[in-house]
């Protein structure tokens, strides 16, 4: 299981003296205890879905932070935000290459016969259950929009 994995982690972090290591893992902890009280599941913990989720949440904060820091200037905290990046991408699946998600996209356009910019919603649920915790959003986004925009 994922979380303890980053129990695991966590401890070799701190005899280890990562500290780096040590405060994303604890605060990835803390994400999910959270996530746990607020879904009352304290006692049963979450799903490894559900486990996914925060971990994919902690990363699109990352990527989030690092645009901004980029456009501010802040290399220092870019380089920071990297490196928790890095920290919390262990946690998640292997992401689907840019190739691959394109043709899960348009055998999903096809199944589903989405061809109009006016079913972009619909189309966008059907992947993202498909490909949850192994794409990027905005990466699945910007292919589903070029998709429909092709098939127009």
């Amino acid at each position: 299981m994922i979380k303890d994995k980053i129990k695991t982690d966590l401890i070799s972090a701190m005899k280890s003296g990562d500290t780096q290591k040590r405060d994303v893992l604890r605060m990835l902890d803390s994400m999910i205890k959270n996530e746990e009280i607020a879904k009352n599941k304290r006692k049963e913990g979450l799903s490894e879905e559900k486990i996914l989720e925060v971990v994919g949440r902690a990363v699109k904060q990352r990527k989030d932070s690092i645009s901004q820091y980029k456009n501010g200037g802040r290399n220092d905290l870019v380089k920071k935000e990297q490196e928790e990046l890095d920290i919390l991408a262990e946690y998640l699946p292997k992401q689907i290459s840019e190739d691959d998600l394109r043709k899960i996209i348009q055998k999903i356009l096809r199944k589903n016969n989405i061809k109009s910019s006016n079913e972009f919603g619909k189309a966008m649920g059907v992947v993202m259950v498909e490909v949850r915790g192994k794409a990027d959003g905005d990466m699945v986004k910007k292919i589903v929009e070029e998709e429909i925009e092709a098939n127009l």
